[in-house]
């Protein structure tokens, strides 16, 4: 890939940190994880518990939990991948705060996901949405126990 490209993830559990170093070594992208500011607990992660921080998120559509850091040079990048487990059918609320914090304004954006059982239910549509100005937007693509040659074969094929 000749584009500058950036691999930015949220992980919670360390299983999209895994697939989202992997992905960057494929890619010769750039590694940037998002995190919280206000780390994310057991307890906070507990989707039995109406009360757990991640549920009155997830329910909450204009919840943006703030982020620790910042990408130095957005500007940089051409391509843009997004990782993050699926929570509720979506993508965490903090990937929302993550996109609207830059403009993407020329770039591709790749998303790319863990789940422990749900699909990617409307992730891609909700996403998008808050980043109009990108110029390609990819479908979200679910990377569970992805082999190595399996992401290759993935990014090849989206001719960046």
């Amino acid at each position: 890939m000749g584009k500058k490209t950036l691999v930015a993830y949220f992980s919670c559990s360390g299983v999209t940190e895994g697939v989202a170093e992997s992905l960057a070594k494929a890619t010769g992208g750039d590694l940037f994880e998002i995190v919280p500011e206000e780390p994310y607990t057991a307890a906070d992660l507990d989707w039995t518990n109406k009360s757990s921080r991640s549920t009155v998120e997830m329910n909450d559509p204009s919840s943006r939990p703030a982020v620790r850091s910042v990408v130095a040079d957005m500007d940089g990048y051409d391509v843009v991948f997004i990782g993050f487990p699926i929570w509720w059918y979506v993508a965490p609320t903090i990937i929302n705060t993550f996109l609207e914090a830059y403009d993407f304004s020329g770039k591709t954006i790749v998303p790319f996901c863990t789940s422990g059982g749900s699909g990617v239910g409307r992730t891609g549509e909700v996403l998008q949405a808050l980043c109009p100005d990108s110029v390609s937007w990819r479908p979200v693509k679910l990377l569970n126990n992805v082999s190595t040659a399996s992401m290759r074969a993935w990014v090849e094929g989206l001719n960046l």
